[in-house]
């Protein structure tokens, strides 16, 4: 159990950074390989950030016992999961079920993010627009380039970047395969989720409903959190409905964590192993305050501009970044790691190899210590 100590205010027990640590990580299928499906992980962490091809793979790696890409790449072949936009306007790969329902829910903010577009969708007709988008992608999977062409083509003083963006808002658009399968390349085009999946769009999830998902999978957690992970906003309401049923606690700034009651909550001093994880890894970017991942002296080490790299946990935290070359792993520490640490970073790394790619072989060296 969770070692927590009542708040100044009295009103609720104390979590403290390492506690938010452990939980998250134990919820993020991060403190031991789970035994679960690719399918089933992908649906417990409600999705995986994928603005990359390899990223979600990597993600299952570091989580899973005796996963495979092989295994991922299947889901997505027979059409089980997707690529699509949802969360924060960024690729994600989902279950199917969650793609015809979460998708939905975020509907409301990808029609807000068209009015960044406005002057360049001047005297364009957005319904007609998505309805004639949704015919073109539907007849034959079409290019972000071939579907702002034929766009351009009925508003020919628009912004053609502006046209391919609304459809995109407008529209649940996913990439088909074989872009996205493991070892196979493709361009990335797209048609409709209810076409790909041969089925109508569900209702959208309930606010309340990916509340208590998300606080399975990230909590314990704030509203602001929660809103940074979605990026929607007024999520405050379905918290309060919630209230009765869940428990709070308060950080160390004194903000208000929302938590499932039954929901793993280990020992700050619970071993955390080493893991490998990919660019953009939901664990990074799903709270506001994240320093139960990322020490207050990493911020914003771990991407340059719109460039993100791939990250090192190491007792729990962000501790250095790693990239694989033509015939090595390479490994940059922010900081000194001790013996131990770098024989467990080492076998972790080996371990991971042989996960990803186990025809190859590598070389595992550490590099200078990252330049703060």
């Amino acid at each position: 159990m969770t070692n927590t100590k009542r708040s100044v205010a009295g009103t609720a027990p104390h979590l403290g950074t390492r506690a938010l640590n452990r939980a998250t990580l134990d919820r993020q299928l991060l403190l031991r390989p789970a035994r679960l499906s690719a399918a089933a992980a992908v649906e417990h962490l409600v999705g995986l950030q994928a603005q990359n091809v390899k990223p979600p793979y990597y993600a299952l790696a570091a989580r899973l016992d005796g996963f495979t890409p092989e295994a991922l790449s299947r889901l997505m072949a027979d059409r089980e999961v997707v690529r699509i936009v949802t969360m924060r306007s960024t690729i994600h790969t989902h279950t199917a079920d969650d793609c015809l329902t979460l998708r939905p829910l975020v509907q409301p903010a990808r029609d807000r993010e068209l009015t960044q577009f406005r002057k360049g969708l001047a005297g364009v007709d957005l319904d007609r627009l998505a309805a004639l988008a949704r015919d073109l992608v539907e007849t034959e999977p079409r290019t972000m380039k071939q579907l702002r062409e034929a766009l351009l083509r009925e508003w020919p003083d628009a912004d053609p970047q502006a046209l391919a963006v609304a459809a995109r808002c407008r529209l649940p658009l996913v990439q088909v395969t074989p872009r996205g399968l493991w070892g196979r390349s493709g361009q990335v085009s797209l048609t409709t989720a209810e076409h790909w999946l041969g089925r109508p769009a569900g209702p959208a999830a309930t606010p309340d409903a990916v509340v208590l998902r998300y606080l399975a999978a990230f909590g314990p957690a704030s509203v602001r959190d929660m809103q940074t992970w979605a990026g929607l906003t007024r999520l405050r309401d379905a918290f309060e409905r919630l209230r009765s049923r869940l428990v709070t606690f308060r950080d160390e700034g004194g903000v208000e964590l929302f938590d499932l009651p039954d929901a793993p909550r280990p020992d700050p001093e619970t071993p955390a192993p080493p893991r490998f994880l990919p660019e953009f890894d939901n664990l990074l970017l799903s709270h506001a305050d994240r320093t139960r991942v990322v020490p207050p002296e990493y911020r914003g080490r771990s991407w340059q501009g719109n460039f993100a790299y791939s990250t090192l946990l190491v007792d729990g935290f962000l501790a250095g970044l790693w990239r694989l070359e033509e015939h090595a792993l390479v490994i940059e520490p922010f900081g000194r790691l001790t013996g131990a640490q770098r024989d467990e970073v080492t076998a972790e790394g080996e371990r991971m190899l042989r996960v990803m790619h186990p025809e190859t072989s590598y070389d595992i060296r550490f590099g200078a210590v990252s330049a703060a």
